[in-house]
């Protein structure tokens, strides 16, 4: 659900980038005063995990459309929701300048809705209440579920309302609208259903962690595991991505009928430029090979060292910008 420069307006994109950095200052704020040190490698850790996750596209059968983790309210639950949103919002950094995956100009906006309206609405007003004190797995399962769903609802809504406030597609509204809900719809329940098991698993793992107490117990344990997952789902399972377009681009594909291409105006030109500079591996391959690449070489699985090459090269960026953050706050406080 990244969108792309096309679909956004210099003043809506504009206006999406002061909202998510706002939410990213107070959160900032809010890391430094009660922030504790040890949860920092967790927090660098965990966001390279969401990234490789990120990479991988599974099938939505019967519409020839693919979803994809998005990571903001597992982070939230397992992190707060303050540095979840530093961390996802690392994620899609990272993703944005060196993969050119989602633009520059709609940075904020992914950000809005993959990391703010997930930690600060679905978390809070949907997780916390169902999961309680966190004492049954049934409700945390459960309160992980439905804020997971309803947390995407809310990311795709977003999107449309970002879109038709822009004005500068021909995408018709209602149509738009009515791809976009009912496809992420089912993204949101595998969404749902994988962060409901990794936050069990790390529950009988660690229960003090969604407590937010680590107590004197070391996290290496942790840190290893998803070390671990990250390395393999980036460098191998990423070979099993589902080749169909993700539900944003199929929603479009549907309602204009063809894929959409970035007004020309100076903004758009400018920032496009700049993407094109600083992404080594657009597409998450390299660009010889990208630009080489034919319809008849796809398959599936891809195994395609290029995609492991991306995966492990953008969690380690994932992992040093949310490491530098981390400890960057921690100095300032």
């Amino acid at each position: 659900m990244h969108m792309a420069d096309a679909l956004l307006s210099p003043a809506v994109g504009g206006v999406m980038w002061l909202a998510s950095g706002a939410a990213l200052a107070a959160s900032g704020r809010r890391l430094r005063r009660n922030a504790d040190d040890r949860l920092v490698p967790l927090m660098g850790v965990i966001g390279a995990f969401v990234f490789a996750a990120q990479m991988i596209n599974f099938a939505i059968p019967g519409t020839g459309s693919s979803g994809h983790l998005g990571g903001g309210l597992l982070l939230a639950i397992l992190l707060g929701p303050h540095a979840a949103l530093v961390v996802i919002a690392s994620v899609l950094t990272v993703q944005a300048l060196f993969f050119a995956d989602g633009g520059l100009l709609a940075l904020g906006a992914n950000i809005f809705n993959l990391g703010v309206l997930p930690c600060f609405v679905a978390y809070p007003l949907l997780y916390r209440p169902i999961a309680g004190d966190g004492t049954s797995s049934r409700r945390v399962a459960l309160g992980a579920a439905v804020a997971a769903i309803v947390g995407l609802q809310l990311g795709a809504l977003g999107v449309v309302l970002q879109t038709i406030a822009s004005g500068i597609t021909s995408l018709p509204a209602s149509t738009f609208l009515l791809l976009m809900l009912p496809v992420h719809l089912a993204i949101g329940l595998v969404e749902g259903l994988a962060t409901a098991a990794i936050v069990l698993f790390v529950r009988r793992a660690r229960p003090d962690l969604l407590q937010r107490s680590t107590g004197q117990r070391s996290l290496k344990p942790l840190l290893a595991a998803f070390g671990v997952a990250a390395l393999l789902t980036g460098g191998a399972l990423s070979w099993f991505a589902a080749q169909d377009p993700d539900g944003l681009e199929w929603s479009i594909e549907h309602a204009a009928g063809a894929e959409l291409a970035a007004p020309n105006t100076a903004t758009h030109g400018t920032l496009r430029r700049l993407q094109q500079a600083l992404s080594f591996l657009p597409d998450y391959a390299l660009p010889k090979a990208r630009a080489e690449e034919t319809p008849a070489e796809s398959s599936w699985p891809n195994v395609d060292p290029e995609t492991s090459l991306a995966g492990l090269v953008g969690g380690a960026l994932t992992l040093a910008v949310v490491s530098l953050l981390g400890f960057g706050l921690r100095r300032r406080r």
